[in-house]
């Protein structure tokens, strides 16, 4: 296990959103291995098997039937993006804010495209609309495959979180480009990756990073696979 260092300002991301739509869905990095890297964050488990959200110290998974439970750190993963959170910019919401206008505010509060932002948001929702992939089965599918039949699930009137990244543009098939969320509810029983949402109030926190890792899988599933230029239309379809 790395040596755990809170004071890191950089995001740890292992493999590749690129890979991910390419099938690699089996991933050799566990959930306590990752821990070292970050407590907060969000990616998916081997086989698709649902979304992940972390914070406060905890990994949670989401799975499509609706169901959320803590992550057991011998679980491992293919794709995830970690960091260890802290608030640079905090911004109080008292008004109603629609998914576009949360989107259009952190816009102006970073001032920039050209960096990535870690995400927080804890309130109460007049809505939050998630979904979640199934668990792949054989033959072997990438995300784009498993997002045509994935569970949605709408929440009203819940107290919950949510927890991402806005990368910039350029990085498309690195990760996803632009915003990335998934949700937790209050009572932590269940979630998803983010579609929409209207924030009732709340507080939106934002950190910047400047430093991304990348280790790629070493494995004969990635070293195989057929990765290309990224496909923005195809990830934009997955991650909604």
């Amino acid at each position: 296990m790395p040596i755990l260092d809170t004071n890191s300002r950089e995001i740890y991301q292992t493999s590749i959103m690129s890979a991910l739509m390419a099938g690699v869905t089996e991933g050799e990095v566990t959930f306590e291995k990752l821990a070292g890297y970050g407590d907060f964050g969000l990616g998916t488990f081997n086989d698709l098997d649902g979304e992940m959200i972390g914070f406060d110290g905890k990994f949670y998974q989401l799975r499509s039937d609706g169901t959320a439970a803590e992550v057991d750190p011998s679980q491992k993963t293919p794709f995830a993006a970690v960091c260890f959170f802290k608030a640079e910019i905090v911004r109080d919401v008292t008004a109603p804010l629609t998914w576009k206008e949360f989107q259009e505010l952190v816009d102006k509060l970073v001032k920039t495209k050209n960096l990535f932002f870690a995400i927080r948001v804890d309130g109460t929702f007049l809505s939050v609309t998630t979904r979640t992939v199934s668990k792949r089965q054989e033959p072997a599918r990438g995300l784009a495959e498993a997002a045509e039949d994935q569970t949605t699930f709408t929440f009203c009137n819940v107290q919950g979180t949510l927890v991402g990244y806005r990368s910039p543009d350029y990085a498309q098939g690195l990760t996803v480009a632009g915003y990335h969320l998934h949700f937790l509810n209050e009572a932590k029983t269940g979630g998803g990756h983010v579609l929409d949402f209207i924030l009732s109030k709340g507080s939106i926190e934002i950190d910047h990073y400047s430093s991304v890792f990348v280790a790629l899988p070493e494995t004969s599933a990635f070293e195989k696979a057929k990765i290309d230029r990224p496909d923005d239309d195809a990830i934009k379809r997955a991650e909604g």
